[in-house]
């Protein structure tokens, strides 16, 4: 057996291992996305388009129903097939959905994941994305084996870049016209990593 041969074997083990669907915090439940939670998610959205329509596509200029229906449609097949991992971020005290984000770019040969993540605009400043995004960085190298994990985050977007700067993710470098804005146009973008 090769060398590469040797590294696909161990990646499609690693992309074969079951996984845990719930991540527990102190004030989060993060769980599974599954296709019956496209109206709250909706709704999430809708309460925050005007903060996440300069770095989300998906919300610019207002959040697409039929988008998100075709997300959540096979965000299950998705998880199931290792392509994306991704979690509603529940508040444990009251269930109500706060945050969402997981792991949207897998690479399973090396392995490395990429942590995408938003918050709901009445969520915000009360530490819960820091407090999720540390829960998936241990998940990351815990249950999927990553070695490495990053952060992708527009130069301008400085609340994204603040919760990996807390999270204890290194600034390895800006790429020039990296990261696509909420209207479809690129800019500057910021790489932030942790290795494992």
């Amino acid at each position: 057996m090769t060398t590469l041969d040797r590294a696909i074997a161990l990646a499609n083990e690693r992309r074969a291992r079951p996984i845990p669907d719930v991540i527990d915090t102190p004030r989060l439940i993060l769980r599974a996305s599954k296709a019956s939670d496209l109206a709250e998610s909706y709704v999430a959205s809708l309460e925050s388009a005007d903060a996440l329509k300069s770095w989300m596509p998906w919300a610019y200029p207002a959040p697409d129903l039929e988008s998100m229906r075709t997300y959540f449609n096979k965000v299950e097949v998705d998880w199931d097939a290792r392509a994306t991992v991704d979690f509603q971020w529940l508040d444990r005290a009251t269930g109500q959905l706060v945050g969402k984000g997981g792991f949207h770019h897998i690479e399973w040969q090396h392995p490395r994941v990429e942590i995408g993540y938003w918050l709901r605009s009445s969520a915000v400043g009360r530490g819960y994305c820091t407090e999720a995004v540390n829960a998936l960085t241990d998940y990351a190298k815990t249950h999927l084996g990553a070695v490495r994990a990053e952060i992708r985050s527009a130069v301008e977007n400085a609340a994204s870049r603040a919760v990996a700067e807390r999270c204890g993710y290194a600034l390895e470098g800006v790429m020039k016209s990296s990261v696509m804005r909420g209207d479809g146009s690129l800019c500057d973008g910021c790489l932030y990593a942790r290795v494992f």
